[in-house]
């Protein structure tokens, strides 16, 4: 399980001006994160925009990141989708691209009930060879699932953790006490130090695909026990965190990242389109992406 441990960007999807997808600069990403040191990518989740994204363009991703990264780091592929079918054609072709796991958000939207959820995700692992990290995000998805529902899972090999994207820090703590040997990722950046003091084995976020060192760092010295260097780390990351969430956390990360080299584009409508006082306070943070 240690290929599993550590962080992950969850991976951010560039864009031409045409709104295709630009597989050169993804290229690029992939690379950049990798040199600094990632452990592995989360493909295809709420920071690549998949929901954005049509049927096969989820699939032409998965198979292009696989390509670029030939088994040089983890790869966890987010097939969520309302319907199951969609989902398991998503973690079939996974599976067929030789990811190390799939994840998946809780089917939303129709208010299902807990017992259609937890059939949805045992159809998936039930059809497929993959693991599979079962993706908690209640604020987005209106569900939060019970200590005893998670359990429903986790007594079960095949599911392999949780990606907590929740700042209910009690409850990652019991997940972690009542399954240790399972993997519980971190999903807000903004508190990655709160949840690896809480029991987590490493994160998976937005922020970082354009500061990945600083959370390796964060990672290392929380582990090393240097806890007020990790806390001095977080307040830096935080710092940025604070602008992404008044100009748009997705257009932010995507002109940061254009800001290093790599031409994201911007984010595909609904999603806003910076203005220039945007561009100013996101320019004014950003020598604070430098880790010394």
């Amino acid at each position: 399980m240690s290929k599993f441990t550590g962080i992950f960007p969850a991976l951010l999807t560039p864009f031409k001006d045409d709104g295709t997808i630009n597989y050169q600069e993804l290229s690029k990403l992939l690379e950049y994160c990798i040199d600094k040191g990632v452990k592995g990518f989360y493909v295809s989740g709420s920071s690549g925009e998949a929901f954005l994204l049509s049927y096969e363009e989820r699939k032409e991703l998965y198979s292009f990141v696989a390509s670029v990264v030939k088994g040089r780091c983890t790869l966890i592929g987010q097939v969520g989708c309302i319907s199951t079918e969609l989902s398991l054609g998503l973690a079939k072709h996974c599976e067929k691209e030789g990811y190390d796991a799939v994840s998946s958000v809780s089917p939303f939207y129709y208010k299902f009930s807990f017992d259609e959820i937890k059939k949805y995700y045992y159809t998936i692992v039930e059809n497929t060879s993959l693991p599979m990290l079962i993706y908690n995000i209640p604020a987005l998805t209106g569900i939060g699932f019970t200590a005893e529902q998670f359990d429903d899972f986790l007594c079960d090999d095949r599911f392999i953790g949780v990606k907590f994207t929740a700042s209910d820090f009690f409850g990652l703590e019991r997940i972690k006490s009542a399954h240790p040997d399972k993997i519980i990722y971190n999903g807000y950046d903004e508190m990655m130090l709160c949840g690896l003091i809480s029991g987590a084995d490493g994160g998976i976020g937005t922020t970082y695909n354009f500061m990945p060192e600083k959370f390796i760092k964060i990672y290392e010295n929380y582990n090393n026990g240097d806890i007020a260097k990790a806390r001095t780390l977080q307040s830096e990351a935080n710092a940025i965190i604070d602008v992404l969430i008044k100009v748009g956390v997705m257009p932010g990360s995507k002109y940061l990242l254009s800001k290093l080299g790599i031409d994201m584009g911007n984010c595909r409508a609904p999603f806003k389109v910076l203005s220039d006082a945007d561009r100013e306070l996101l320019d004014s943070v950003f020598p604070l992406i430098e880790t010394k």
